[in-house]
């Protein structure tokens, strides 16, 4: 019960300095003013898919499109290459800056156990992601509203699923690297290159080929996070999710504990 209160307590500061943060929110608004602007153009502009749906209408086909899983199709696979670019920024200073004001060793000296602190973190930054992506619950009440056939619920909660999923893996390895400097902006720049690097292993385990190939290309973030938007569930993909979560979450702690000795 105490390492739950203190967590609830780590949690709590964490999401308070978040919310008390300029640079927290101007991240929000970046990736709501990008994201509805992508909303607009993939379902109104002229190149949008209602317009490209008339346009084969039109020409005769008869080929029965649904419109609206397409719809998600584009819209969450940009919302998932945004969330890459996001938060790497999110993460860079839940160690960095604490390294930068020497609160650091008040962290690897204090009784709680570092995963603890780890998983307070993690669970704050996660949650004010969370709060970053429910205006796209208005944006899918207004895409969803008398979609002829309704869209089934489970495709929509997977698809959220796999990006809070998505981001939880962010967020560790990025908690990670932000262990293990003082420098923001340099834990910024390598979570975003480590991630780009997990995200693409489907591409190159496609260019290696035969099992190991498949092996590497079943760890690609991307991947497994379309799994989920097109309403595929599989345990292997909550294996693959969840396994970078804990992978951050031990080698933070094991960061934090080394400091601990090097201090002693």
């Amino acid at each position: 019960m105490r390492i739950i209160n203190n967590i609830i307590a780590i949690l709590q500061k964490e999401l308070q300095g978040y919310f008390a943060s300029p640079l927290a929110f101007s991240i929000a608004g970046i990736f709501w003013f990008i994201s509805g602007i992508f909303f607009v153009f993939i379902l109104l502009s002229e190149q949008g898919i209602i317009q490209s749906v008339n346009v084969q209408e039109q020409m005769g086909s008869q080929v029965p499109i649904d419109v609206v899983y397409e719809f998600m199709q584009i819209f969450f696979g940009v919302i998932g290459s945004l969330t890459i670019f996001i938060l790497p920024v999110l993460s860079m200073g839940l160690y960095a800056e604490e390294r930068k004001r020497g609160t650091i060793e008040l962290l690897a000296t204090s009784p709680i156990f570092n995963w603890v602190v780890a998983v307070g973190k993690l669970l704050g930054v996660l949650a004010f992601f969370i709060t970053m992506i429910m205006p796209i619950l208005l944006y899918e009440a207004i895409a969803f509203q008398g979609a002829t056939p309704p869209i089934n619920p489970q495709v929509i909660l997977l698809a959220h699923l796999g990006l809070i999923l998505m981001a939880g893996s962010i967020l560790s390895l990025g908690m990670f690297i932000s262990s293990l400097t003082d420098s923001t902006i340099f834990s910024a720049i390598m979570t975003f290159t480590l991630v780009i690097f997990i995200s693409i292993l489907d591409g190159m385990g496609n260019l290696v080929g035969g099992q190991l190939g498949e092996i590497i290309a079943n760890f690609s973030l991307l991947k497994n996070y379309e799994n989920f938007v097109k309403g595929i569930f599989e345990t292997s993909t909550l294996i693959v999710f969840f396994s970078y979560i804990i992978l951050g979450l031990f080698l933070t702690a094991q960061s934090i504990e080394t400091l601990r000795f090097s201090r002693k």
